[in-house]
């Protein structure tokens, strides 16, 4: 095994101690939290700021019960404030690393977009996951999942972004159908993906009796 390879594998298999429940999990399972400037909490979805680590199961219900219960601070041992919007925060801050994570995917060659592009991804098994726009037209995005059905393993689905966020994201216009090839790259942003279920949901209600 290379070495790069290895430290992938020794950090995934890193776990924490969740102040909420004292459950012991997976890093990618949990928020990691750090006390920034003024004791304000502050989100370390990368995992990389200075300071104690202080982590929370990647939920909504978890980091508003550590915020409103005052465990923070219970678990720094200091004064440590956190704010009432801590949860609304993590959740946009999520959407804002999977949007950039598509991003340098796209600059990679990792993700492919356009109905036909996409469809060919899944036909060939390439497809890891598949991004759909929010505020797509139906018919489109029926037909991939079709597609899908008849493959041996259906890719993950999203939808939590609208077209004008993916094109901002991707540099381009009217993104609808987009495709996260399956590689390493894929399986970092699927983590971030799963996290962000969390605190939204991954696809419109109006989807429910769709797939």
């Amino acid at each position: 095994m290379n070495p790069s390879a290895a430290a992938t594998l020794a950090e995934s298999a890193r776990e924490r101690r969740d102040i909420v429940t004292g459950e012991v999990m997976a890093e990618e399972k949990l928020i990691r939290f750090v006390p920034g400037p003024g004791g304000l909490v502050t989100p370390d979805l990368a995992r990389k700021l200075p300071g104690r680590g202080l982590w929370v199961a990647a939920d909504r219900a978890s980091v508003e019960a550590a915020a409103k219960k005052n465990l923070f601070a219970r678990a720094a041992k200091a004064q440590v404030a956190a704010p009432a919007e801590l949860a609304d925060l993590v959740e946009n801050l999520l959407r804002r690393r999977l949007l950039a994570g598509l991003g340098l995917a796209r600059k990679a060659g990792e993700l492919t977009s356009g109905f036909e592009k996409v469809s060919q991804a899944i036909s060939s098994g390439k497809a890891a996951w598949l991004v759909e726009a929010s505020d797509g037209a139906a018919d489109g995005r029926r037909k991939l999942w079709a597609v899908a059905r008849k493959q041996p393993r259906f890719p993950g689905l999203i939808g939590a972004f609208t077209a004008a966020e993916l094109g901002l994201a991707l540099g381009a216009e009217n993104v609808i159908h987009t495709a996260f090839l399956a590689g390493r790259a894929a399986d970092r942003w699927a983590q971030d993906v799963h996290r962000l279920s969390g605190f939204c949901p991954l696809l419109p209600e109006s989807w429910r009796e769709e797939p």
